[in-house]
């Protein structure tokens, strides 16, 4: 499990936005986390401790002076521990104690004692958000090297439209994740991954285009995020949820992605063309040359730019090329040959004709070819496919 041996504090104050964070707790725990529960005493009233301490394994602390815990836990000991600190819900209070320097409890004197990453989620009515003095103590704890979770916007406990909403759990996490959940061996890296399918109008109704689901793509997307690179994710239609704090360029056609990768790939240090790109478009959609005859449409195609081809030619100095190789026949020979003349630095292959791998599947069944040779990868998950990728990758630095 990624998080097994990793400590994670949550801090939970008065706010009604207090009942999602058991859910919280549970999907950290469920990744082999420790998870430390600290509150305010006005959290008490909106949530029963034992519900964290029944989550959790460990007691809920509150009372700085509470001496029925073992010594092992008390601030400092359990500030050494921790490997990020997420305060959610933070109410103003709690801000401007902390912006303040003020400890005066077990949650804000732990915070204090804490060298790690900390992890502010503001919630509380939107008046208040906006409140300039809450605003001037957020400033505060972003200078200070906080990190601020935007709230929402959305209806609020008492009715109210505006932000000042905490965001889902599920939200939260992605935060924890992307702060500990891999070695940043990735960090101060631009990488680039392309991935989905494109689309190639026939007419305003009918399009040409492939069954990739983008999945392979969005996975290499959220890996490199998670390992500390600068991702730059430019895709096509897919059908995966896309990954957060990555930069998305949406696009469609073929033409699209070829002028979305391009205005960027000399600036990138990685690249990945994840994308199952439509080898033919009409040649015009303007004018709609279509010709029917009897009942077969019969449409004048051209083939699409060929990006990889591009990417290799182009190539800056230092930069890495991956490209995917999806075939149906002589796998190793055909993606061997593509290595090579498209000048990528590596390939993945893999073969449509094997259950569990390509399309649409959440796993899949990878041979890496890179000029040393080949390794074939036993069949896993994507996600688990994108670090082996990405490990390959780096090590060819």
């Amino acid at each position: 499990m990624i998080l097994t041996g990793k400590t994670v504090v949550l801090g939970v104050t008065g706010s009604i936005a207090a009942y999602k964070i058991p859910n919280l707790a549970r999907m950290l725990k469920k990744l082999g986390c420790d998870v430390q529960v600290l509150m305010t005493q006005n959290a008490v009233q909106f949530i029963n401790p034992v519900t964290f301490e029944s989550l959790t394994g460990n007691k809920c602390l509150i009372d700085t002076f509470d001496r029925n815990f073992q010594y092992s836990v008390e601030h400092v000991a359990l500030a050494k521990k921790a490997d990020v600190v997420m305060i959610a819900p933070a109410s103003g209070n709690v801000i401007g104690k902390i912006a303040g320097g003020i400890a005066d409890d077990m949650l804000t004197t732990t915070v204090m004692a804490c060298p790690c990453k900390k992890i502010v989620s503001p919630a509380m009515n939107h008046n208040m958000y906006h409140n300039p003095i809450v605003q001037d103590n957020i400033r505060k704890l972003k200078k200070f090297g906080y990190e601020i979770v935007d709230p929402d916007p959305g209806m609020l406990a008492n009715g109210d439209i505006g932000d000042g909403r905490m965001p889902e759990p599920e939200v939260l996490f992605e935060y924890i994740l992307r702060e500990i959940a891999f070695e940043k061996d990735l960090a101060g890296k631009k990488v680039l991954v392309t991935a989905g399918a494109t689309r190639e109008p026939i007419d305003p109704v009918r399009f040409i285009t492939n069954h990739s689901s983008g999945k392979m793509g969005i996975a290499v997307a959220k890996a490199a995020m998670l390992r500390g690179a600068e991702v730059t994710l430019v895709a096509g239609h897919c059908e995966a949820q896309l990954p957060p704090f990555v930069r998305y360029v949406p696009v469609t056609s073929a033409e699209d992605m070829f002028n979305a990768v391009t205005a960027v790939s000399s600036q990138q240090d990685i690249i990945i063309k994840a994308a199952a790109v439509a080898d033919y478009t009409p040649v015009s959609t303007a004018d709609k040359k279509l010709k029917k005859s009897d009942n077969d449409m019969k449409i004048e195609l051209k083939r699409t730019r060929d990006i990889l081809k591009y990417l290799g030619e182009n190539k800056g100095s230092g930069q890495l090329l991956c490209g995917f190789s999806m075939e149906t026949e002589n796998v190793l020979e055909n993606s061997a040959k593509k290595l090579a003349s498209k000048n990528c630095d590596m390939i993945c292959a893999n073969s449509l004709r094997t259950d569990g791998a390509g399309f649409g599947t959440d796993t899949n069944l990878i041979t890496v070819i890179t000029r040393d040779g080949a390794e074939e990868l036993p069949m896993m998950t994507k996600d688990q496919a994108a670090h082996e990728i990405l490990d390959r990758l780096v090590n060819l630095k």
